[in-house]
């Protein structure tokens, strides 16, 4: 059994890795793998990143969800690719806890998640959704922490299957921590 989780983190690890190391540099769209971040050919780095951190939480927020819709309307923050999506979304959110009073970082960052939801953000909603997720942001003194441990524990992992496993036990700790934000989104969608 304990070999088996092992292989399951290491596993797992090795899918989010490239995420955390590239941060905003990937391309990586799908909803089946922990979505990173999109990068966007805007005229401003402001804007591109405020654009490419809205896509990559458009992407996590549309997988969170079709896997809540998928479980009865629930958030099962024990599911690995919910844990993965999780880590996803509050690193692509992470820039709200500083710019949540810049209009213009938010209104590019809402672009991005409608561009990249297929249709769960849209003009109608992009506000509130902005919103919540800085509700949770700044909601979470731990959120720099969990970031900064979890670069780290991936980073001393490479090589042992016990660093693979203490990454994977963060990924877990930061999906139960959003677990009750994120079931109140994600079941406001179910509402529209």
């Amino acid at each position: 059994m304990k070999k088996t989780m092992i292989m399951v983190a290491a596993v797992m690890m090795m899918s989010a890795c490239g995420f955390l190391k590239n941060g905003t540099s990937s391309n990586t769209t799908s909803t089946t793998a922990a979505p990173a971040a999109t990068t966007t050919t805007t005229t401003t780095t402001g804007t591109t990143a405020a654009q490419s951190a809205g896509q990559g939480a458009g992407n996590a927020l549309q997988a969170l969800y079709t896997q809540y819709k998928a479980d009865g309307n629930k958030y099962d923050y024990k599911n690995m690719q919910n844990i993965l999506n999780t880590v996803t979304l509050v690193a692509n959110c992470e820039g709200l806890k500083d710019n949540y009073k810049d209009k213009t970082y938010l209104k590019e960052f809402g672009k991005g998640m409608v561009a990249s939801s297929l249709g769960l953000v849209t003009q109608n909603n992009v506000e509130t959704v902005t919103n919540s997720l800085v509700d949770m942001i700044k909601n979470s003194e731990t959120v720099k922490n969990a970031q900064t441990k979890t670069t780290e524990a991936v980073q001393a992992a490479t090589t042992t299957a016990a660093g693979y496993a203490d990454t994977a036990a963060s990924y877990a700790n930061t999906a139960a921590q959003y677990a009750g934000a994120l079931s109140t989104l994600l079941g406001a969608f179910s509402n529209k």
